[in-house]
């Protein structure tokens, strides 16, 4: 190893690991050591790293100094690789659920779903109730006002089109979309609203837009992957699985959400489509890689997104735009026609206006093609009531979950103790070791997926048609050795082990879902990037254990810092458990929502004319 030399951490059996509170285990913050540069640094910086020996000794330096090496690649680790985030069937028992036949269509899935959801009265339909300042309209609200003929999928379409317009215009330039087809999202209005009108419709879906990450296949557009060139490179052939069964259940399918290129970014900045900014303040971030789809559910456009999560890519935009963000347990949905970027740690997600809306989503694209002993029961909530489900106890590691911003910490602090308070849960503390080695090992294991996943495009591209930051990414992806590698995945054996010990004693694990809220757009990175990875390390904190070990997880609004950005709490679950983290994120919204402010970007397409 020579000069860079530095002793590698040698670990204990994960068995021999004491997971209590009062645990001597070292809880490592993550010190990420490089400063952020944009502009004409980046470019410089490419070019170092593109050199072939100096590039590969500034690497390795850059690595060593993130303790990549010490933590991870030279690692002196006992368990053997776990290559993959599956889990075996297991029988979860969960409160006040339904469970489902396996043979439903799509369709059939949302209207059980919809049975789920609590009754509204008269007074909950009044535009400034129960959300006080801010009232999302649901699926069921659509539902409604297209089945009485108050409006029809035709005129909300008109009214969205006209949304997207402005809000992509100079005035405002959000860039919420990388493409919209106005004649085919019009062609789809239409038909739904044909149905309606024939008393016929589809589902509670039939109608109601949703926007598409531009990670997954819909038809009739390429899927860039928020890039100038991969569209052409990989034909989109047919709808993605999740995207197929939304358009079996009459849902209009909005265009395709703009998103940071490759998914390889957490601000959702991308030179080639535009930067999505942030509906509460547009000249914050909106978050990455899912930006186009979070930031279209806040500002009203939608009330749900499909987004790609592979490193809290749907969690991390949804609570930084104040918005529900779910990624169900690993397999729980088909990832058929979604770009194969991380085939290990990525899938589908939603994003979502209520929580609500996400179970009635979730319920439409679950997947239930799998042979029944291998696929698990399906449970859906019933959001009759947050007092619903009792003795639900809360995993909470304190390290951990204080190695926040003040705001938030004592935000979901609050948002804890309001839970404890109005329903009775614990909060149980525990300990999870080796955070900052497991942030460590998804990083390697992302990197590695993706540049392996992407060679036959790369090898024959011209660096010039990658933006500047990308190629700083896949620079350092394509730098992981195979022990850096097979190490990573040591790891997640680890962390499986770790968490699977911490379930038998709670629940859910709850946390903060990032470091920092929304931080500002910087002029010099609309054209290049940024490198920002001490605000990206932050971001993705508490992300990781729903990607690398496939866990469901789940993330809701709780309040505001003092600059009036969103802050939100995640859930992380047991696999297979998404019910009871549906309950637990509905109590949650209900003992919020109250506080939710409308924001400044926002459009009501259910307004009266």
């Amino acid at each position: 190893m020579g000069l860079f030399s530095s002793p590698a951490k040698v670990y204990k059996p994960a068995a021999d690991v004491d997971l209590g509170p009062g645990s001597d285990e070292f809880y490592i913050s993550p010190n990420v050591k490089a400063p952020r540069v944009a502009g004409l640094l980046v470019k410089i910086f490419v070019w170092i790293l593109e050199m072939p020996i100096v590039g590969q000794m500034v690497l390795y330096i850059l690595k060593k100094d993130n303790l990549i090496n010490k933590l991870v690649s030279d690692a002196d680790i006992p368990e053997p690789p776990l290559f993959t985030a599956t889990h075996s069937w297991e029988d979860i028992p969960e409160q006040n659920v339904m469970l489902t036949k396996p043979d439903l269509s799509a369709a059939e899935r949302v209207q059980e779903a919809v049975g789920c959801l609590p009754a509204r009265l008269e007074a909950t339909l009044a535009a400034d109730a129960p959300w006080s300042g801010l009232k999302r309209w649901t699926i069921r609200d659509f539902y409604d006002a297209y089945s009485s003929g108050e409006t029809t999928p035709v005129q909300v379409a008109t009214r969205f089109l006209a949304a997207v317009k402005e809000s992509s215009g100079p005035g405002l330039n959000m860039a919420f979309f990388i493409s919209c087809d106005p004649e085919d999202v019009m062609r789809q209005a239409e038909e739904s609203t044909l149905r309606y009108q024939r008393g016929a419709p589809l589902s509670a879906l039939d109608g109601v837009l949703v926007a598409v990450k531009d990670e997954i296949d819909c038809a009739p557009y390429p899927t860039t992957g928020g890039t100038r060139w991969l569209g052409a490179a990989r034909r989109c052939e047919a709808d993605a699985a999740c995207v197929a069964q939304l358009r079996a259940c009459g849902a209009v399918l909005a265009g395709k959400a703009n998103m940071h290129e490759l998914g390889a970014g957490t601000s959702g900045i991308n030179p080639h489509h535009g930067s999505t900014r942030n509906p509460y303040n547009a000249t914050k971030i909106a978050g990455g890689s899912s930006s186009g789809s979070a930031a279209v559910v806040c500002a009203g456009l939608c009330p749900v997104a499909l987004g790609v999560d592979g490193g809290g890519s749907v969690r991390m935009p949804a609570s930084l735009c104040g918005v529900v963000g779910f990624k169900p347990t690993a397999g729980r949905l088909s990832s058929a026609g979604v770009l194969p970027l991380n085939w290990t740690v990525g899938m589908p997600g939603i994003l979502a206006g209520t929580v609500e809306d996400a179970l009635i989503a979730y319920s439409a694209i679950v997947d239930q093609s799998q042979p029944s002993y291998l696929r698990p029961e399906l449970n859906l909530p019933q959001l009759m009531s947050s007092l619903s489900i009792n003795n639900i106890k809360l995993a909470k590691y304190a390290k951990w979950f204080n190695d926040s911003a003040e705001d938030i910490r004592s935000c979901c602090d609050k948002a804890l103790k309001t839970l404890q308070a109005h329903y009775g849960w614990q909060t149980v503390d525990v300990t999870i070791p080796e955070i900052e080695e497991m942030r460590l090992a998804h990083y390697v294991t992302i990197g590695s997926e993706c540049t392996a996943s992407l060679a036959k495009y790369l090898d024959k591209l011209k660096r010039s048609e990658i933006g500047w930051d990308a190629r700083v990414a896949l620079s350092v992806y394509g730098s992981f050795s195979s022990r850096a590698y097979l190490n990573s995945q040591r790891l997640r054996n680890r962390q499986m082990y770790f968490h699977k010990e911490i379930f038998k004693t709670a629940d859910v694990i709850v946390s903060p879902m990032t470091g920092v809220t929304a931080y500002t757009l910087q002029d010099d990175a609309f054209d290049t990037g940024e490198l920002d990875y001490i605000n990206g390390a932050a971001l993705v904190r508490y992300s990781i254990a729903g990607n690398f070990l496939g866990l469901p997880a789940i993330t809701v609004k709780v309040g505001y810092d003092k600059g009036g950005l969103p802050i939100g709490l995640q859930f992380i679950g047991r696999p297979w458990s998404e019910a009871t983290l549906l309950h637990i994120a509905f109590a949650m919204q209900e003992a919020c929502a109250k506080g939710y402010k409308k924001p400044a970007v926002f459009y009501d397409l259910l307004k009266k004319e």
